[in-house]
């Protein structure tokens, strides 16, 4: 992520301003600023952000953040904002209001020379790609785009004395939402001209574009791109995420793959069984080649290192180690962060000795390391055409994949 100083020679196209600046007061500050606070284990912003990073049509972002907010922001945008990625995201630091904040935004994408930009506010985290795309269809040469939804309460205008005055017509109300899109050049000259004039009474982005002329045409909304306001409004939103993760849950996949050579011997141990040969494969411990790439791939799904890591082959207890204690902890190590182990596939590369005879046993044996049942236990073998060290029979390689099934609810 850049600071919004560096350029790049990338024009045009669909550019994004996202508003988050805020304090957030009505929100409460006892959790920090709303836009940072965890709704479904992440950030507010981090669900806001994701949604226009994965959008096939939208380039440069750039976010306006509080001068406080620094640390926050990297914290809740590290894990989206990857390599590939980091120049495309600008955070600059916005205003005392969410007018300057969206104008310092606009001029910081002025290098970078959009043809049309969203402006949105970071806290409607439920924003979704069908609401853009109708809204960048809906952008004009000269035309901006605001989605909006038919207002459906009956009005109320509250008089001096706190009674009702009248009842305001609903007929041809809308509610605005964001993002609002609009052509890049005529709404920063519409911004620019506010603040030279000292404007600041615009509540968004639209009222600017109809105040400068800028024809501001209503595209459906949705009721879903809500704007979290209130302490209650995040704590909904919370429960609304964690529901929907407990109805799709976690699913990870990890790989492993291992390597041994052989030496002088009369048998191998692969999958955890014994198989007559006239050599044996080399290593610290049983040198179950197998096994130890399942070890790897189990750790793999927790994110909890390798076999290596657990046990260091320098390490005197592990040396003739049977290879199942790895498996079983690494099985421990998953059932320990709740994950349900859904399958295991393991490829043994080797042109000898023959694993088919052998396969059933390997089967039953994985079965009771891992708790699960034969079903979800798949063991393959293959040569490699007499091609590399496995063809020339120095040795047995191993691949191995798992599936674990964690809860919905992902962890902070």
């Amino acid at each position: 992520m850049t600071d919004g100083s560096e350029n790049s020679s990338a024009t045009g196209g669909v550019a994004v301003v996202i508003v988050a600046a805020g304090r957030g007061a009505r929100a409460g500050q006892a959790n920090g600023p709303k836009q940072y606070q965890n709704i479904g284990g992440r950030a507010v912003i981090a669900h806001t952000l994701e949604m226009f990073l994965a959008h096939p049509r939208t380039g440069r972002i750039v976010v306006a953040i509080h001068a406080d907010d620094r640390e926050l922001f990297q914290h809740a945008a590290g894990g989206l904002v990857n390599e590939n990625q980091a120049r495309r995201v600008i955070t600059v630091i916005g205003g005392p209001t969410r007018q300057e904040s969206v104008r310092l935004g606009l001029l910081a994408l002025k290098d970078h020379a959009p043809d049309q930009v969203l402006i949105h506010d970071a806290v409607r985290p439920f924003v979704d790609a069908d609401l853009i795309d109708r809204t960048i269809a809906a952008i004009g040469e000269n035309e901006a785009a605001l989605p909006a939804l038919p207002v459906a309460d009956t009005l109320k205008r509250e008089s001096a004395s706190g009674a009702v005055a009248e009842t305001v017509s609903r007929s041809g109300l809308h509610a605005a939402q964001t993002p609002q899109g609009f052509p890049y050049r005529p709404i920063l000259a519409a911004h620019d001209r506010a603040h030279q004039l000292g404007r600041k009474d615009f509540t968004d982005d639209a009222a600017i574009a109809e105040w400068a002329h800028i024809p501001v045409q209503l595209v459906p909304g949705s009721p879903d791109n809500v704007k979290l306001t209130w302490a209650r409004d995040i704590a909904m939103a919370h429960e609304r995420l964690s529901s929907e993760r407990q109805h799709f849950p976690d699913i990870r996949t990890g790989n492993g793959y291992d390597v041994h050579a052989f030496e002088p011997g009369d048998h191998v141990t692969l999958c955890g069984v014994a198989i007559p040969h006239d050599k044996k494969l080399s290593g610290h411990s049983d040198a179950d080649v197998g096994l130890h790439a399942l070890t790897d791939a189990l750790l793999a799904t927790c994110g909890d290192g390798d076999i290596g890591t657990h046990f260091p082959p320098s390490d005197p207890q592990w040396k003739g180690a049977a290879s199942r204690i790895f498996v079983e902890h690494a099985a421990k190590v998953v059932r320990g962060r709740g994950g349900r182990i859904a399958n295991a596939d393991i490829t043994l590369i080797c042109e000898a000795p023959r694993v088919g005879p052998h396969r059933q046993a390997m089967t039953s044996a994985l079965s009771r390391m891992l708790g699960i049942s034969a079903d979800r236990i798949s063991i393959k073998a293959t040569t490699n055409e007499k091609l590399g060290f496995v063809g020339r029979e120095e040795g047995i390689a191993a691949i191995a994949t798992a599936s674990v099934v964690f809860p919905g609810e992902v962890p902070e």
